[in-house]
């Protein structure tokens, strides 16, 4: 099988999209700027969704379903979130094509069939939510209401990357509404820590928490609360948001409760999200010059077994017990008894798509009672006994996954630099890349200067950021703490 891929050091970009191609991930589609989810793409992000939806439900959240089309005159309804979104919508103007007279086998809009409003391809759900909240909402008793949905969404991009940035992505949204700020804010940082949680412990991906400056919230949010990691290429990924919209949303609706006093507020509320945007963050977090690297808990197949030279009745029954022994402890594992082709074959291409664990059996290892294990994030292999193997498997799969989240905060954590000065700043950004820690003096005009000037923006203000009192770097007003720049996808 041959690799073919762009190494990292070269063309980091180019490196990208050959794991996405080679690795079967993902295809362009026949609509510019879509991608095809491919079976072992599509697995991951089962995957991931899977474990995400118990975490949600978890926290007391349920899931339900809205409308793909939002009434324009709803989407207006929130001004900051409508203009924030504005230039991405997708726009149905008519509801049915015709024949072209006058071109056979053509077809053309019907201009009798013009919608009387137009509908809006949601790019986010909070208007059509909200306008339906309006009616489930009466009480005190009706809240605190937490719903999410799984769902897709249309951002009309120019520039795509598959996974990072496409017209169209899945992705969960999770709105909910409170009787106080308070709670409503509790759930904001709640719904962060959930992701964080998951961002760590099932992408072995280290993450900063933090809230967002004023430029960078989401449209219509009172405040923004995100995760931050860092790629091999020193560029920061911001792999998920959650958001206080305080009373905007309920305001814009008129979504009020009546209070246990027999008063009438508006609710609180809060929405968050993450997306297929983070199979680009675990592919560049992991991944190496020969193909995808996956962290087990998320991988579609954690362990295959392969047969050398080819089958055969001895080496069948002996990789069939291994087999059945592994998927009896819950492993995802598979036996590859194609004939078709080479072992060495089966090696690259598991190896290409990120197989955790790799068994190999061949005729003198039953002779010695032994097997080959392979593990994809080192490439080391080990000779274990057959009795033992199904326990070291096990145990050697919790290792791999906590030696990927070591091996990438260990690189986050060389990657964050302080630094007092803009030059300093602009030679960091430029030769060492990753999170500078600056000082910031608070306002967007420096911030806008320094991101026209550098390219960089400020990702986040950590959340358990020390106060320092120091000048900022751009300006030399005072500051009262540093904050996280980067490069960003």
């Amino acid at each position: 099988m041959a690799k073919e891929i762009t190494p990292r050091a070269e063309d980091y970009s180019a490196w990208y999209l050959d794991i996405v191609k080679k690795a079967q991930l993902a295809d362009n589609s026949a609509v510019r700027g879509c991608m095809v989810i491919k079976p072992t793409g599509y697995a991951i992000w089962e995957n991931m969704r899977d474990a995400l939806d118990r975490m949600f439900k978890d926290t007391g959240h349920v899931n339900a379903y809205f409308p793909l089309f939002v009434p324009k005159s709803l989407f207006e309804a929130e001004e900051k979130n409508a203009e924030g979104f504005a230039k991405e919508c997708a726009v149905v103007t008519h509801y049915r094509l015709k024949a072209d007279t006058e071109h056979k086998g053509k077809l053309i809009v019907d201009p009798a069939a013009k919608l009387e409003e137009e509908l809006v391809v949601r790019p986010t759900s909070e208007a059509i939510i909200w306008n339906t909240y309006r009616d489930w909402i009466q009480s005190y008793r009706d809240l605190p209401l937490l719903i999410n949905q799984w769902a897709n969404v249309v951002r009309w991009e120019m520039r795509t990357r598959p996974f990072l940035r496409t017209a169209e992505f899945l992705w969960q949204e999770g709105h909910t509404a409170h009787a106080t700020s308070e709670e409503a804010r509790e759930e904001t940082v709640r719904m962060l820590n959930v992701y964080a949680d998951f961002a760590e412990n099932f992408m072995a991906m280290p993450v900063i928490k933090g809230v967002k400056t004023e430029s960078e919230r989401f449209a219509g949010a009172e405040d923004t609360y995100c995760i931050e990691a860092l790629m091999q290429d020193g560029k920061a990924l911001q792999a998920g948001t959650s958001h206080f919209l305080g009373q905007n949303f309920a305001k814009a609706f008129e979504v009020k409760y009546l209070n246990s006093q027999n008063q009438q507020e508006y609710v609180w509320a809060t929405s968050w999200g993450v997306s297929t945007r983070l199979i680009g963050g675990l592919i560049m977090t992991h991944s190496d010059d020969d193909g995808l690297v996956l962290p087990p808990r998320l991988a579609p197949l954690q362990v295959v077994i392969v047969p050398i030279p080819t089958t055969g009745d001895v080496v069948d029954g002996v990789a069939n017990s291994i087999l059945d022994n592994l998927k009896s402890r819950g492993i995802r594992a598979k036996y590859d008894t194609d004939d078709t082709k080479r072992s060495g074959f089966k090696f690259a291409e598991y190896e290409m798509r990120g197989v955790p664990v790799r068994i190999a059996i061949g005729k003198r290892d039953i002779e010695n009672n032994t097997v080959e294990v392979a593990r994809r994030d080192t490439k080391e292999k080990t000779v274990i006994s057959m009795n033992s193997v199904v326990e070291y498997v096990v145990n050697l799969l919790e290792e791999i996954q906590q030696n990927l989240f070591n091996r990438a905060k260990q690189y986050r954590d060389e990657h964050i630099t302080n630094v007092d000065t803009f030059d300093e700043f602009k030679n960091v950004l430029e030769t060492k890349g990753g999170f500078i820690s600056a000082h910031w003096d608070g306002t967007p005009e420096t911030e806008e200067a320094i991101k026209d000037a550098t390219k960089a923006t400020i990702r986040c203000i950590p959340l358990d950021n020390p106060q320092e009192q120091g000048v900022c770097v751009y300006s030399g007003k005072p500051s009262a703490q540093r904050v996280l720049f980067a490069k960003a996808y």
